[in-house]
């Protein structure tokens, strides 16, 4: 079975919703099964002192101007949604609080998604397993011991997830993906274990990471890495997204099966070549 492949927009749209319609296109094209938002309010999530710093940005000067301009309001997710709906492609966003995951209601999404930055968030946890969808957790900055109070909450709730190994450094460097943790996550917590990347190369990272039986595979997509904003350059550019997913899949199909027989296209060549005077008794 293939991996289940989440096209990350996340802030990538820029405040811009023909860049969104243009990047879930894009994701649907290339045949992504789903694409993924991010959605805040900014002053549950940030405290006051970091809203009023300076930063300049397109929208303003303050950290606050700039993280407002990243974020769509309930017209913008009605176009998605409709959108989204017209290509038959999946959706959802990462709620990073209890107001954004009530906002996402009314959207009835197919899954959740926990950012790695949202995993010491005990009560928006619980109201996520609550409603039993399944849900991707990303693992990026986080110890085992906090994994297994994550885990513990989603399995009281009886509620389906997949871990998603990560690093949670932007732009990740190849020799920190780390990707021994996919079947040690596995084994640990007896469950489906994705990916989620945020290194600069295109596809050898999750070349890897599907070899070693990552189940979901997510990565950060943009029209063009040069545009303003954080997670861009760890993005993968939209040229680009035909190519991803054939390897992806080439990548699946090459590992086939671990069961041993004598394949149909070997017949005709051992009918052939295989003479009973070669075996040997012992």
């Amino acid at each position: 079975m293939f991996p289940y492949l989440i096209a990350e927009i996340g802030i990538n749209h820029n405040g811009d919703l023909d860049i969104a319609r243009e990047l879930i296109s894009a994701a649907h094209g290339a045949g992504f099964d789903a694409v993924k938002f991010q959605k805040r309010t900014l002053d549950l999530v940030y405290p006051q002192d970091e809203l009023s710093k300076p930063r300049e940005s397109p929208w303003g000067s303050t950290t606050r101007a700039q993280k407002q301009g990243l974020e769509f309001d309930l017209e913008d997710y009605q176009a998605i949604d409709a959108h989204c709906r017209k290509l038959e492609i999946a959706w959802s966003a990462s709620a990073w609080d209890m107001q954004s995951l009530d906002f996402l209601k009314q959207f009835d999404l197919p899954f959740h998604k926990v950012a790695s930055a949202r995993l010491g968030h005990l009560p928006l946890l619980k109201a996520i397993a609550a409603e039993g969808k399944k849900t991707f957790v990303s693992t990026g900055m986080t110890t085992l011991e906090e994994i297994d109070a994550v885990v513990s909450i989603f399995q009281k709730a009886n509620c389906p997830f997949e871990l998603m190994h990560c690093n949670s450094t932007y732009p990740m460097k190849e020799h920190d993906a780390n990707l021994s943790r996919l079947p040690m996550l596995r084994d640990r917590y007896q469950c489906e274990v994705g990916y989620s990347g945020h290194e600069v190369s295109l596809i050898k990272v999750c070349i890897a990471a599907v070899v070693l039986g990552a189940t979901s595979i997510e990565r950060h997509i943009t029209l063009d890495r040069t545009m303003y904003g954080s997670d861009q350059a760890a993005s993968v550019e939209v040229s680009a997204l035909p190519n991803f997913v054939e390897v992806i899949r080439a990548t699946t199909e090459m590992l086939g099966t671990a069961d041993k027989f004598v394949a149909k296209t070997e017949r005709p060549i051992r009918d052939k070549l295989w003479l009973t005077e070669d075996l040997v008794a012992p």
